[in-house]
């Protein structure tokens, strides 16, 4: 037995539903789960977290950070929903080394088509470019077409270790898919990352919300 040693840190599904209703900047609640920042796209090339900019936190204030995507809309078909990292310079170019798979079965009677497997083509290799999120099919532009989705983003503040992060989400795939993808990996860097980028690869965010949560230790 250890007597005195440092007590542990557990993140469960009961402190993670205690949710904020207010910005942590306004002096939200005392949660495990802090809502800092919601972004609402209209029409937007690019959704963006910029730690202290317009009361966004993304600093050692949290050791794990938490992305919600809802109702992302793309205006093209076929879109890809990308991420970026910021490094502490001014664009979003922190060196990304990711892993990729994907799920799917068409809306066809009887189930259609289906698959399970490793996306090769979107995984990142020492890469400067934005990461997909959805990782291997466009997401449909019709009208009832969207992605919902996390991203995980862990102690982005640290300037010893890279930066981890896990993303998954769930989308109406432009051919009538239902698709669900997993993406995670690492960004190659011991400086901090102090922002984060959404955007299309192709065409803008027509709609949909971006929610920004801080997890606290607990």
């Amino acid at each position: 037995m250890i007597i005195g040693g440092p007590a542990l840190t557990k993140y469960n599904d009961r402190s993670l539903k205690d949710l904020t209703t207010t910005p942590a900047a306004a002096g939200g609640n005392t949660g495990a789960l802090v809502l800092i920042k919601t972004l609402t796209a209209s029409s937007s090339g690019t959704l963006s977290f910029v730690n202290g900019a317009d009361s966004v936190v993304l600093d050692s204030t949290y050791p794990i950070y938490k992305f919600e995507f809802i109702d992302i809309h793309p205006s093209a078909d076929d879109a890809m929903f990308t991420v970026g990292f910021r490094d502490g310079d001014t664009d979003y170019d922190a060196t990304k080394t990711t892993t990729a798979f994907e799920c799917f079965a068409k809306e066809t009677a009887g189930g259609g088509s289906t698959s399970l497997g490793y996306s090769s083509g979107s995984d990142l290799a020492q890469s400067t470019n934005f990461q997909y999120i959805n990782t291997a099919n466009g997401i449909g532009n019709g009208n009832d077409e969207c992605l919902n989705g996390e991203l995980t983003l862990f102690n982005p503040s640290s300037t010893t270790f890279v930066k981890h992060f896990i993303a998954t989400c769930q989308y109406q795939h432009f051919e009538n898919y239902s698709t669900n993808d997993r993406v995670g990996g690492y960004c190659n860097v011991t400086a901090a990352i102090d922002a984060v980028q959404f955007k299309m690869h192709s065409g803008n965010i027509d709609s949909g919300k971006i929610k920004l949560y801080g997890i606290k230790d607990s």
